[in-house]
Formats: C-alpha cells, structure tokens, sequence
C-alpha cells in the first residue's frame, strides 16, 4: 500500500518519464550502497597511503596514474556499457570494485605493487559505473523537471555520502583502516543485489557509433570538462592530504581518520537545502546562471584553503565548497544529460565526457607532482596549486549547453 502511493505522488508530479517506481527505486537503493561503500574508504585512501610511507610527490603520481588509466578505459567502459547494458554495467562495476578493495587493505603488509589492481580494477570499475549510471539516469529523467529529479538524487547522495565519511573515519580509528576496506567491499557486493530486479531502460547488445557523431556538442565542452575533472581532484585529494598532513596531523594511532571523516560530515545539511534549491532554479531556466555564480564561488574556496591553519576553517570551506560545488555541478550535469538526448548518441557522448574528466583529474596530479619537485616544499607547493585550481576551475564558466540558449 504505501509503495502504491508513493507511486502514485511520483507519477502525479511527473517526475520519471520512462521508468516505473520499482526501477526508479532500485536505482536510488543501489546508488545510496555503493555511495556509502565508496565513501567510507575513498575518504582516507591517500592519508591511508601517506601513513604507510608514501610521499605526497608519489600520491600524487598514483592519482595521475589512476585517472589516466580511468581516461584511457572510459571510451572501452562505454561499449561495454553499451553491450551489456547500463544496469548489467552497474552490477559489473560494483563487483570490480571488490578485489581493489581487498588489495589495497594489503599494501601495508605486501608492498605497493598491489597498487597495480588497485588502479586496473578499481579505475575500471569507477569509469564503468560513471557511464553507466549516467546513461540509466539520463534516460529516466523528466525533460521539464530534470532539475528537480537531479536535486533529488542529489540529496540523496549527500545524505550518504554525507555520513559515511564520519562512519569510516570512526571506524578506521577504533578498529583500524584494514577493516574499512573490508566493509566496503561486502557493501559493494550487496550495492549490486537491488540490479537484479528490473529490466534495462537500453535495450543491451549495442554498440558504440562514432560515424555521424554531432562533435559540435562536445567541442565547446572540452576545456570546462577537464576543467571540472581538474576541481575532483582537487577537493578530494588534494584537500584530503592537505588538512590531513599539515592541519591535523598523521600519526600510527589513527586519529586523524576520526576527526578527518567528522570535517568532511558537515556538508551533510549545506547539501541538503542547497540541492533542492538549485534544482528549482536549474527547472526556472537560471541554470545557465547558477552555473556561473557556482563556478566563481568554488574558485574563491579554493583561493581560501591555501590560507587555511586550524580545523574550524576546515569545516566551513568544506560546507562553502560543497554549496559551491553542488550549484555547478547540478547545472552542468543537467546541461550534459541534454546534451546527450540531443546526440542521439548517448552512450558514445557519456563515454566521451568521462574520458575529459578524467584527463583532468589525471592533469591535476601531474600538476601537483611538479610543482612539488619544483618547489621542493610540500606544503608551500599545495598552496601554489590551490591557487592554481582556483585559475582553471574557473574555465567551468565556459561550458556552453544548447540548454541555456533557450
């Protein structure tokens, strides 16, 4: 009965345009459990790496690695994608996501070539699932209320990942970092349960076209989606080693995930309100706009986390970034998943954006890498490189989607 009328609200507001309550919900069930497993250990992977010998320069060279790795698989993750099925691509990903757990708790005790599966199947893994994901919403959504449906799953995101931080750090301090990882990797493994239940929106079995492919709904993208690649890594990674390692400090007992993961929480509520918000202005065609103002005000927290000393300031850029943050990427997806309706192309067009966002994440470690061995100064060469991602996170600005034209 109450799944009836929750249909019933769903249906009456519009909402979903092609999928039933059933599909929509396993949708937001298995995101919500490999949110959850994703974040209780993606939060601490590079403190984890730091506290067991590695410097910040051979991070960073690790996270280039990676997302290189993730740019160069994105395009054969699409036709994967595109021959299993978005969902069947999911319910992959989700099981590659296992084995890179379980050989990264291993590092410690057998040396950092397992960082060798750990960037092949979890760099997989991530870019299949991007795709994937990406290709089953797009298609789910509401042409006039994409906005709204976008803050939903948004806040749904937030709730989670909101809170898993905060759970694994307090778990990795009271029982230690290995068991995490271990938590994780069962999550993972049930994330892909709720998959099985319903049908594919893609009807499976395609393959990837690139003859008569509309190039003009990339081109103006390519910079402000490397762009945005650039801005991940910067507020994951690099922020993460940056408060870990000189604000917090790292020591063997295992504090720092505690307090880390308590830091990283109090975005929960700036999501949540700003999330529907811009999901009305995004429907009210000012996306155009809050992808703009966003896009400055997450530049200017940037430009502030290199003048950052003591853990309060922490928290408050943590929940200005994620405001500014969440403003411009909600437009901006919004923009890509239009974009992709409109190529007719829209497994090869989502394959195309991941690989740009993942070159730019990839640039932004080897940025860092070099400015380090430049500067020879680790903290001075991390405060360099905020004010460096301030610069080119304002090339987000540029984006031009057809969408905000109208």
């Amino acid at each position: 009965m109450l799944k009836n009328i929750i249909h019933q609200v769903l249906i009456r507001r519009h909402f979903w345009r092609h999928a039933t309550f059933s599909e929509i919900a396993e949708l937001y069930a298995s995101r919500v459990l490999r949110m959850l497993a994703l974040n209780i250990a993606a939060s601490f992977m590079s403190i984890f790496l730091y506290q067991h010998g590695l410097s910040i320069p051979s991070i960073a060279l690790f996270w280039a690695i990676f997302f290189g790795f993730k740019s160069l698989i994105a395009i054969p993750a699409a036709a994967l994608a595109a021959r299993v099925g978005a969902k069947h691509g999911i319910l992959i990903s989700n099981l590659m996501y296992i084995p890179s757990m379980i050989a990264f708790a291993f590092v410690p005790e057998y040396g950092i070539w397992l960082l060798v599966p750990v960037v092949l199947f979890q760099g997989t893994s991530s870019a299949l699932y991007s795709i994937s994901y990406s290709i089953d919403f797009s298609k789910v959504k509401s042409i006039h209320h994409a906005g709204k449906e976008i803050a939903y799953m948004n806040i749904v995101e937030k709730i989670t990942t909101g809170l898993s931080p905060l759970i694994g750090g307090l778990i990795a301090f009271l029982l230690g970092p290995q068991v995490v990882l271990a938590i994780a990797a069962v999550l993972f493994a049930i994330a892909a349960v709720p998959l099985l239940q319903t049908a594919e929106q893609e009807l499976p079995r395609q393959k990837l076209d690139f003859k008569g492919f509309p190039w003009h709904l990339v081109r103006p993208n390519i910079v402000p989606q490397v762009a945005l690649g650039f801005d991940v890594f910067t507020s994951g990674t690099v922020w993460t080693l940056f408060t870990a390692v000189f604000i917090i400090g790292v020591s063997a007992t295992n504090e720092v995930y505690a307090l880390n993961g308590a830091l990283l929480s109090v975005v929960l509520f700036a999501a949540l309100g700003a999330s529907y918000a811009y999901g009305r202005l995004i429907d009210s065609k000012r996306g155009g706009d809050l992808l703009r103002i966003a896009s400055v005000g997450n530049a200017l927290t940037h430009v502030m986390r290199a003048f950052t000393t003591a853990p309060i300031q922490i928290a408050g850029l943590n929940v200005a970034n994620e405001a500014a943050t969440t403003g411009y990427t909600m437009a901006y997806t919004r923009g890509v998943f239009d974009n992709a309706d409109l190529s007719g192309k829209r497994t090869t067009y989502l394959g195309i954006v991941e690989v740009l966002s993942n070159f730019g994440a990839a640039l932004g470690g080897v940025v860092l890498f070099f400015l380090i061995g430049a500067l020879g100064d680790d903290h001075r060469a991390i405060q360099v490189f905020f004010f460096t991602a301030a610069g080119i996170v304002l090339l987000i600005m540029t984006a031009r989607f057809p969408l905000y034209r109208k």
